[in-house]
């Protein structure tokens, strides 16, 4: 990992998520964008953020690139539980318990900024909205990985993956990371299928069968969703879990 400078703009998603949950004061607002800036890291794809087990010593916030949340069976087998986007926060408060649960991998090159515990409690201490905002954040990233739960637990693999695509494709919007009716879409077919509980093959059926309808187009790294409301409808999407979208 390398120290990077950071881009005047890089810092936007963080604050267009953190607004979007609980609107923050102008104090809040610079102090945490100066946080954010003091120190930025640089990690390449394929690389381990932070390991199961390893204790939280700092708040890691991401700005650029995508990562995912996964666990580990002991013989290898691995279950995604989440992909992190610009903007998030890799478990605020996950410094209080005495280990992360699970594990996070770069899949992409990413940009990230790192906050001292000692520094992150005298911000969320010195101003009640960034406290909120934070504190908002954590509860929409529970309220997500309740859905991946129901999503891979009770809806077939043509609804899974239509409702995942759904998903990140609203996420990113949030941060204007869409373009039209397209994004960057860096995820890998193994990926994919590690995220929704399916086989590379039954996965590669699924996508096929997307196409075939002229629902998406997934080609060269960029999705395309020809029809959001449609495949919404596909994937028995309800936005009332991500409060922005309400």
């Amino acid at each position: 990992m390398s120290i990077v400078r950071l881009d005047g703009g890089l810092t936007q998603p963080v604050m267009r998520r953190l607004n979007a949950v609980r609107q923050l004061s102008e104090a809040a607002a610079t102090a945490f964008d100066k946080a954010i800036r003091r120190r930025v890291l640089h990690a390449a794809a394929g690389e381990t953020l932070i390991s199961e087990g390893e204790r939280a010593d700092r708040i890691r916030i991401i700005l650029a690139g995508w990562l995912s949340r996964y666990k580990l069976l002991e013989d290898g087998r691995r279950q995604i539980v989440n992909f992190i986007l610009p903007g998030e926060i890799c478990d605020a408060f996950a410094y209080l318990l005495p280990g992360n649960d699970h594990s996070i991998d770069t899949l992409t090159p990413v940009a990230f900024s790192e906050i001292e515990r000692e520094q992150f409690e005298e911000l969320i201490a010195s101003d009640r909205t960034l406290m909120e905002a934070l504190c908002c954040a954590s509860l929409v990233d529970g309220s997500i990985q309740r859905e991946w739960a129901l999503n891979i637990g009770r809806r077939d693999a043509l609804e899974r993956v239509a409702h995942l695509l759904c998903e990140v494709f609203e996420r990113l919007k949030l941060v204007g990371l869409v373009e039209g009716n397209s994004c960057v879409f860096p995820v890998t077919q193994m990926d994919l299928a590690d995220a929704s509980g399916l086989s590379i093959v039954h996965l590669n059926r699924t996508l096929q069968e997307l196409r075939a309808t002229g629902l998406i187009v997934l080609r060269e790294r960029m999705l395309t969703i020809n029809d959001l409301d449609a495949l919404k409808s596909t994937g028995l999407f309800n936005p009332t879990y991500l409060p922005y979208l309400r």
